[in-house]
């Protein structure tokens, strides 16, 4: 009896140790499933083109030479109509971050400022010049400079600005719903993600 008392309490220890080990292997295993989700989480955002757009905008060109100290000017002007497509876009490949398994955080260190792409189509109309004072080419180069200059203050107080970030905000929830769902913390810095309206404050 004694011996049979001894072989059963034998084989519940194996038995529970047994089990220990397979529910800490299933542990780890779950651990490296849940990195490895939110890891291709991050990697598969890629590059967004978030918006596109279409801007004109028509610009006055002067320029003026003085010559015998102010006594003859020599004068040249355009009209300048521009149509432009811009788009802006996030490169989320360049967002910077910390995994950790052990503590089950996700922390992003940095989120890439957007990225503005602007080709003009520039039409020149009412050319006048004096014959001291022609259009050559570092002209072209200044009114074009001039141009993407305006256009890009003018997409910045556009809507295409708010609608990319409200793509990238669309991305970033993604990554919170599916770290929050597999009990890991989502963090910016020092600051803990706990809710989605948090990440609207990051764009901000």
């Amino acid at each position: 009896m004694r011996n049979f008392l001894l072989g059963a309490a034998i084989m519940a220890l194996l038995a529970f140790g047994i089990k220990y080990f397979i529910d800490q292997s299933n542990i780890q295993e779950t651990e490296l499933q849940s990195s490895d989700l939110i890891l291709n989480q991050i990697k598969n955002v890629g590059k967004l083109v978030v918006t596109e757009g279409h801007f004109a905008e028509v610009i006055s060109y002067k320029d003026n030479k003085e010559f015998l100290s102010g006594l003859f000017t020599a004068k040249k002007t355009a009209l300048v109509v521009v149509n432009a497509k811009v788009q802006v876009s996030y490169d989320l490949s360049e967002i910077e971050y910390v995994l950790n398994k052990d503590s089950k955080t996700v922390v992003i260190t940095k989120i890439p400022e957007p990225e503005i792409d602007i080709n003009p189509d520039i039409e020149y109309h009412n050319l006048v010049s004096d014959l001291l004072n022609q259009f050559v080419p570092k002209d072209h180069n200044l009114i074009r400079k001039k141009v993407v200059k305006q256009l890009e203050e003018k997409v910045m107080s556009s809507s295409l600005v708010s609608n990319s970030e409200n793509r990238l905000i669309s991305e970033l929830q993604k990554l919170y719903i599916l770290t929050n769902s597999l009990g890991w913390t989502l963090k910016y810095n020092d600051t803990v993600i706990d809710s989605q309206a948090e990440i609207e404050k990051l764009i901000d």
